[in-house]
């Protein structure tokens, strides 16, 4: 528990500054970050990022972070980020071909689905710097670490009923219930500083922490069936960049669709 707290301070001393600053600053921060959680994700099925698919899968994860006011060479030569996940398709596809079949469909899906995993879920963090503003930004990231953190101390105090014993064993329903509460309490605190009602900030908050819930579910499933314990070792306590970052890349997206509908953005 000592070694996950140090880590977690340092990292929030490192990370903090750059959504601050945002801009190209938050931008190539973001590149680092989906770097290594492509790697952390194509190691999981054997695919080294140092070869075509994985440099490949890399470049295209990075052309859809780009937010929109950056793209400029995407709008020069025309080409929309769909346009551009479906000329991956085909390039994959080609060197599936290529390969006489050592790159296999298999691992041609799983590329595919580590792309759209990695760039649209970072795209819409960048976004939503741009777009929303850093007061919307920091409140994602507390109102998540709120719920891991009320899930994991509540759930160790008062959890009983297994949340999902087949995906992630030591989760319970009192845990996610309790990571709910919490971060509907940060998010009430934020409300006191922002233009949204803090009724419509509890709503929006236990919509995102339970889908963040979701997303860590996702990656301990995709965790259990390639046999890894963590996603990587890069922060000690707290695993990879994945097992930091999973719950953020469901919410971001959800976040940025739902400021949308209530014209914040």
């Amino acid at each position: 528990m000592k070694q996950r707290i140090i880590t977690a301070i340092i990292a929030m001393a490192v990370f903090i500054p750059f959504v601050y600053m945002g801009g190209w600053p938050l931008i190539l921060l973001t590149f680092l970050l989906s770097a290594i959680g492509l790697f952390e994700l194509l190691r999981m099925r054997h695919i080294r990022l140092f070869s075509f698919p994985g440099i490949f899968s890399l470049l295209v994860v990075w052309l859809w972070i780009l937010p929109n006011n950056y793209d400029g060479l995407l709008n020069a030569i025309s080409l929309s980020k769909i346009e551009i996940g479906l000329f991956a398709v085909l390039f994959y596809l080609t060197y599936m071909v290529a390969s006489k079949n050592k790159f296999t469909i298999e691992d041609l899906s799983y590329s595919i689905l580590s792309v759209i995993y990695m760039g649209v879920g970072f795209l819409f963090f960048v976004e939503i710097r741009e777009t929303a503003g850093l007061w919307m930004l920091i409140y994602s990231l507390f109102i998540i670490w709120a719920t891991d953190s009320g899930a994991y101390f509540i759930g160790r105090a008062f959890g009983k009923r297994k949340l999902w014993p087949e995906i992630s064993p030591n989760k319970t329903v009192e845990g996610a219930i309790g990571g709910i509460i919490c971060a509907c309490i940060v998010s009430v605190l934020f409300s006191l500083f922002g233009n949204i009602e803090w009724y419509i900030m509890v709503f929006i908050t236990i919509i995102l922490s339970a889908f963040g819930q979701i997303g860590d579910l996702a990656e301990s499933a995709l965790k259990r069936h390639f046999g890894v314990k963590d996603s990587g070792n890069l922060l000690p306590g707290h695993g990879g960049i994945l097992d930091r970052f999973d719950s953020l890349l469901f919410v971001w997206p959800l976040l940025y669709f739902i400021l949308d509908a209530f014209q914040v953005i």
